[in-house]
């Protein structure tokens, strides 16, 4: 038997005068009920889509004990001489917090996955909390964020090659959020902005550079690359997915670390966080001074290009520091 909704159409069919309006209420029925099988198409894929995240999603999480433990191994054989050497305090690295930090954020990120959230509103959700975080673990040595953030890049990493193939680039993008909110020092310059008023030049010249972060830095990396094109890091080559992916974070960082730079009219974040970060961290991944050195003329370039002449005032004393902090003097070329 029909369902209730389709027998008011079998009526109108039949009750039809015969002018030919039989054929037209025919057609009306026939594209009626495509129409709803369309739809229950629809909802039945919408479904089955959902129950697949919400496994996925349960999936993941019942892993995350061990994931994190390999990502905690996998970051100490990484860092531990680096941590010595750098004379971070040990006791500024606490696995306790850090894991139990791990589970939360992925546990939000896994969540608004599974939930259909998309990552720029996940972004804007875990944001105070990743903030929290992060100015939690450098409250006391801003170097401790190298081995946090990396703890938190090799969980997302593991938990992404745990998940079916079809579902990595959509985890991904959420777990790109998680590092980038780790690594940048976003809401430090969130505080140092609100010190202006709107229309103060600085300001002015930030609000030119912001929407070409993401673009300037595949930019970058897409040049560096093609002048190094058989350069390896830790990870693989330069032209691979996940040492691209990584790459464009990085000269996304170092952007954000110029702009708070700016904002806060000094050299502090970039010398005292980003210069110890990198030194710690890129020969450990094999990342030669060399390309640091280019990325950062090109960073030049690129901002210049994007706020013009009259705004680089702004920019160039920190422009200018951070191409000579990885001098050859300082870092003699090996490539």
């Amino acid at each position: 038997m029909l369902p209730e909704k389709y027998q008011s159409y079998m009526r109108l069919l039949t009750e039809a005068e015969p002018d030919g309006q039989e054929f037209s209420l025919s057609e009306v029925w026939a594209k009626k009920y495509v129409d709803d099988l369309r739809y229950q198409d629809q909802v039945l894929t919408s479904l089955e889509q959902s129950k697949a995240k919400t496994d996925v999603s349960k999936s993941l999480l019942d892993a995350m004990r061990s994931v994190s433990a390999s990502a905690w191994h996998k970051t100490e054989s990484l860092l531990a001489h680096e941590v010595r050497r750098h004379q971070i305090r040990r006791d500024l690295i606490d696995p306790w917090a850090i894991s139990k930090d791990v589970h939360q954020v992925y546990e939000a990120a896994l969540d608004a996955y599974a939930n259909n959230i998309t990552p720029q509103r996940f972004s804007v959700e875990a944001s105070k909390k990743l903030g929290t975080i992060r100015a939690a673990h450098t409250a006391t040595d801003p170097r401790v964020i190298g081995f946090v953030s990396m703890q938190f890049h090799y969980c997302g990493q593991m938990l992404t090659q745990r998940a079916p193939e079809s579902e990595q680039r959509a985890l991904q993008d959420f777990f790109k959020v998680v590092d980038d909110q780790l690594y940048m020092p976003l809401h430090r310059a969130y505080e140092a902005a609100a010190n202006y008023d709107y229309d103060h030049p600085r300001l002015k010249t930030l609000r030119l550079a912001l929407p070409a972060i993401t673009t300037i830095a595949h930019s970058i990396v897409d040049r560096v690359a093609r002048v190094y094109p058989n350069y390896a890091t830790y990870t693989g080559q330069l032209t691979s997915e996940a040492v691209r992916v990584s790459s464009v974070r990085d000269v996304e960082m170092f952007q954000i670390y110029l702009w708070t730079c700016v904002l806060e009219n000094n050299i502090g974040a970039i010398a005292q966080e980003l210069f110890p970060l990198c030194v710690m961290l890129y020969p450990t991944l094999r990342v030669d001074w060399e390309l640091v050195r280019l990325m950062a003329s090109l960073l030049h370039q690129e901002i210049n290009r994007c706020v013009g002449s009259d705004n680089m005032q702004y920019c160039e004393p920190y422009c200018r520091a951070l191409f000579e902090m990885f001098s050859p003097e300082i870092f003699p070329a090996t490539l």
